[in-house]
């Protein structure tokens, strides 16, 4: 990841029934393998209950950002909504202190 790669939080709100989720999930599934394997997502998973996603990315910009998630099968088939919150980490567990610096 490029030196000054910010830090993001991605809000998924499905817009649909869980049925048409599940319908797409590999897809999202294999989305976001692929952007696992490039170390652009950090951690990501459902919300609780069940009506969207929540997805911890490090990225170069939050328009670079967006140009990814827009490759999400949930964000091109319009299934889900997509916030996406720019932070500066600046306190975090010693479990993780090596990856911040």
């Amino acid at each position: 990841m490029a030196q000054g790669a910010g830090f993001f939080v991605v809000i998924l709100r499905y817009k649909v029934p869980l049925e048409t989720i599940d319908a797409f999930r590999q897809g999202h599934m294999a989305f976001l393998d692929r952007f696992y394997g490039a170390g652009v997502f950090l951690m990501s998973g459902p919300q609780a209950p069940r009506q969207g996603g929540v997805i911890l990315a490090r990225c170069e910009s939050k328009e670079k950002l967006e140009e990814i998630l827009a490759q999400d099968p949930f964000q091109s088939h319009e299934l889900a909504t997509y916030e996406v919150i720019a932070f500066t980490p600046t306190r975090w567990h010693e479990a993780v202190g090596g990856f911040f610096s």
